[in-house]
């Protein structure tokens, strides 16, 4: 895992994951080094990734007091139950829904829930975070947040892309992507995690980016991107475009079939 330190008071636990066919897909999570320290999803759940290490590297986990789970999806909430062990005084922020998911898994203790909708604030000594809807998700229980101290948008799954390279997925400032392969990038991704925005009412779906242009962040975050400073306008009008993409078709059986054999027997 890579570690990027934004702004003096965000690090950035940079994962990523291979993804035949469309590349390599960063997956990360955030700490915000606020007066109540602040966890941002906590990666994903493949053995051998070393979260909480990388966690432990740049706060104690006894001293986190809130882990806001953006949405119960597997590469999410990697280590969160690690996580809720080794913060005994931390509560988790979801909505209900995200919480009724994560308990056909493991119930979390109602005691440590903190349940947030679209539009509530959480302050967490130092700065107020406000809780979003993003406009592009795959989980109805997803909630971004805005932390009004350092104007950063944590985006969730949207505005991410898959990146060309492995290199790139795991690099510290997204303008090292060449524009036109962050863009097309973009508009696959969101035709991949979020199919139905081709069958939405398109003037409804275009309201639902107006938040976040009024947030007018100087960064935005996202589990699936690496930061982005400095191009919100770039990101919305990206947004406005998304359900015009093409839409993704992913390979069938006989892709699958030739796939598997051009592969190298292994060797015994």
């Amino acid at each position: 895992m890579h570690i990027h330190r934004l702004a003096g008071d965000i690090s950035v636990l940079n994962d990523h994951l291979e993804v035949p066919g469309i590349g390599f897909l960063p997956v990360n999570a955030f700490v915000l080094h606020a007066a109540e320290p602040v966890v941002v999803d906590t990666g994903l759940s493949l053995p051998g990734r070393g979260f909480m290490d990388t966690l432990g590297s740049v706060v104690n986990p006894a001293d986190v007091r809130w882990i806001w789970l953006t949405h119960p999806d597997r590469d999410h909430t990697g280590a969160l139950f690690d996580l809720l062990d080794a913060a005994p005084h931390a509560r988790l922020v979801t909505t209900f829904l995200g919480a009724g998911i994560l308990s056909t898994e493991r119930p979390v203790p109602l005691d440590r829930l903190h349940l947030l909708n679209p539009g509530q604030s959480l302050q967490v000594g130092d700065r107020t975070l406000t809780a979003f809807r993003p406009p592009l998700f795959d989980n109805p229980a997803t909630i971004g947040l805005y932390d009004d101290r350092s104007q950063t948008c944590f985006s969730s799954d949207c505005f991410g892309a898959p990146m060309p390279s492995a290199e790139l997925a795991g690099c510290s400032d997204v303008a090292e992507v060449p524009t036109d392969q962050l863009r097309s990038g973009q508009l696959l991704w969101a035709t991949v995690d979020s199919p139905w925005v081709h069958t939405t009412d398109v003037a409804r779906y275009l309201q639902t980016i107006e938040p976040i242009r009024a947030m007018d962040p100087a960064a935005i975050l996202s589990t699936h991107l690496p930061p982005a400073v400095g191009l919100t306008s770039q990101f919305l009008e990206m947004l406005t475009a998304a359900p015009q993409a093409d839409p993704f078709v992913g390979p069938d059986q006989r892709a699958l079939e030739a796939m598997l054999a051009s592969f190298e027997p292994a060797v015994t």
